[in-house]
């Protein structure tokens, strides 16, 4: 693993990270934390929340590990209440959590279809209402303050059974452009981030084989990017000057068209 990039002016913020229990979201928690910032790390799974808030503490940074659900209001404005408790306002928020159940459409999984939109589109929401507060405060006082949201290519690029996910991806695009003429103007910065191939544990949410052996097809033919190649566009992002806003962000392993 590359070591973490250095952003030295992040040292001091406070972040909150969703899905850090793996994948982008683990990196982008590392990361910042690697750079002086104090982190919050939002997930389900309270065995890896621990992991890796013990492994940030032993390297010398500041985690704090939430246990929380971003399909469930209470869940989120209880980690929120949490976090402001321990750490105060928060001033950089990062969206990461997601989930990835492609299935022909004839298949009609309902269950697929709601799980992703509440977790990728709802769930986002529901942290974004929860943390603006802290956003524009932050702003208002002269400080940086960042909201990310991880997309996906796949919310303008066309892949035959990711209807649905590549809709609540395409969903989250629209929604941070919208929110940049909301927030924008109360200098809180709104950036969209689309990854290409990534290698993360998304892929291991799939249940249909076939489905399985075509993408891990595309691995094989793809040198895919890393969750700390997600992670250091993440923090070179929101390390600019803060009247400085990178609003949108793809990024594609070299050989993916």
């Amino acid at each position: 693993m590359n070591q973490p990039a250095d952003y030295p002016t992040l040292t001091g913020r406070t972040a909150v990270v969703t899905g850090a229990a793996s994948g982008m979201g683990a990196a982008t928690a590392r990361l910042l934390a690697a750079n002086g910032a104090r982190v919050a790390l939002l997930a389900r799974r309270t065995d890896r929340l621990a992991e890796l808030a013990a492994k940030i503490t032993a390297d010398g940074g500041q985690a704090l590990a939430v246990t929380a659900d971003v399909t469930d209001q209470t869940s989120v404005d209880a980690a929120a209440a949490q976090i402001r408790e321990a750490y105060g306002s928060v001033d950089l928020v990062v969206n990461s959590a997601g989930v990835m159940l492609p299935n022909p459409l004839d298949d009609g999984r309902l269950d697929e279809w709601s799980r992703m939109i509440d977790t990728n589109l709802t769930g986002v929401l529901r942290v974004i209402h929860a943390f603006t507060p802290d956003l524009t405060a932050a702003a208002a006082e002269g400080r940086s303050a960042d909201l990310v949201n991880i997309s996906s290519i796949a919310s303008h690029v066309v892949f035959p059974t990711f209807a649905v996910y590549a809709a609540t991806k395409a969903a989250v695009t629209q929604l941070s452009a919208a929110l940049r003429s909301e927030l924008g103007p109360r200098d809180v910065r709104v950036t969209n981030i689309e990854p290409g191939l990534t290698d993360t544990e998304l892929s291991g949410h799939i249940d249909n084989p076939s489905l399985t052996e075509m993408v891990g097809g595309m691995f094989a033919a793809i040198p895919a990017l890393t969750a700390e190649d997600v992670a250091d566009l993440i923090g070179y992002t929101v390390s600019r000057r803060r009247d400085v806003n990178l609003r949108q962000l793809v990024v594609l392993p070299t050989r993916q068209a």
